[in-house]
């Protein structure tokens, strides 16, 4: 499964951008700041651009797992019992960062560092977020019990 999210409007305190799965779009997706880093970046630029909580991760395409408990996301009902025990989409590898998670919420504030995913019909956040995510996370889950890879693509 491929998942490309194309960053399309960045700003001061946000970036918006549009998710698709296998190339058909499924949502939009809200982030923190774009600095301009890149998965190419050595780790020193990385952390000399990056606002630890306050930037978006870099661009680049990134192995996800499922696998694995969210400390933060395991202490909510709602994520054990959507999310096989708070096991959330992690995506593997980010230079400069630890933890990156695909999950719900609705705006910068909600994020720090992860890609949270609903619909743009607010400036400067998505709404409907839970039901979006349980809609990707299904998708997710399903291409990860079959054993296929799953990628995200971040441009």
């Amino acid at each position: 499964m491929k998942i490309l999210i194309d960053r399309k409007w960045k700003k001061e305190d946000y970036t918006i951008g549009k998710l698709y799965v296998d190339g058909v779009f499924f949502s939009n997706t809200l982030e923190d700041r774009d600095r301009g880093l890149t998965s190419t970046m050595s780790i020193e630029e990385i952390k000399k651009k990056k606002k630890a909580g306050d930037t978006a991760i870099p661009t680049g395409t990134y192995k996800v797992r499922m696998d694995i408990p969210s400390p933060r996301f395991s202490k909510s009902n709602w994520y054990i019992k959507n999310c096989n025990g708070a096991k959330m989409p992690r995506l593997k590898d980010v230079p400069g960062y630890d933890g990156v998670l695909v999950h719900c919420g609705n705006t910068a504030k909600d994020t720090e560092g992860c890609i949270l995913v609903g619909k743009n019909d607010i400036k400067g956040m998505v709404t409907k977020s839970k039901d979006y995510f349980l809609k990707l996370y299904n998708i997710m889950y399903t291409a990860y019990k079959k054993g296929e890879n799953i990628e995200i693509t971040i441009k």
